[in-house]
């Protein structure tokens, strides 16, 4: 069943099996806020049990790309339109969230994005791969991203 993320009042619920599950929560309403303060949409997330078609794409545009698989078990997922722009999202149980970001219209704006919840370690899939920068967060502390562009058509 699908919730939508409230930023304002920041919950765990769904990520109960994390160790990470309040910075991830911080981490997910991070990413609710942005999309309502950018774009007015309303970020909806879903049990990754109810949503294998969106796992089943980020992970193909994961292996695919970069032979990317990761151990840690997804807990929740998004996937949406806004303007030209399709996202998917992965929240993972060790904290980690992945974003596929896929301009429809233009094959140069296509990347997937990694952010670290804070506390957590770099995944042994990431290590020594990716340089991660470090952004500020009133919601979600310190967070640590990086990304790679898209190459492929999906």
């Amino acid at each position: 069943m699908a919730a939508i993320v409230d930023f304002r009042n920041v919950t765990a619920v769904g990520f109960e099996s994390s160790p990470q599950a309040e910075a991830l929560a911080g981490l997910r309403a991070h990413e609710a806020r942005y999309f309502m303060n950018k774009y007015k949409h309303e970020f909806t997330v879903v049990p990754a049990t109810e949503s294998q078609e969106t796992l089943d794409y980020v992970n193909r545009i994961l292996k695919e790309e970069r032979n990317i698989e990761f151990a840690a078990k997804p807990l929740e997922t998004s996937r949406f339109q806004v303007e030209n722009i399709k996202w998917a999202f992965v929240f993972y149980e060790d904290g980690l969230a992945v974003n596929v970001m896929y301009t429809v219209d233009d094959p140069k704006k296509r990347a997937v994005g990694f952010k670290l919840s804070e506390g957590m370690e770099v995944p042994k899939e990431l290590e020594g791969k990716f340089k991660f920068a470090r952004q500020k967060s009133k919601l979600a502390g310190t967070i640590r991203g990086s990304f790679f562009v898209i190459k492929g058509e999906y």
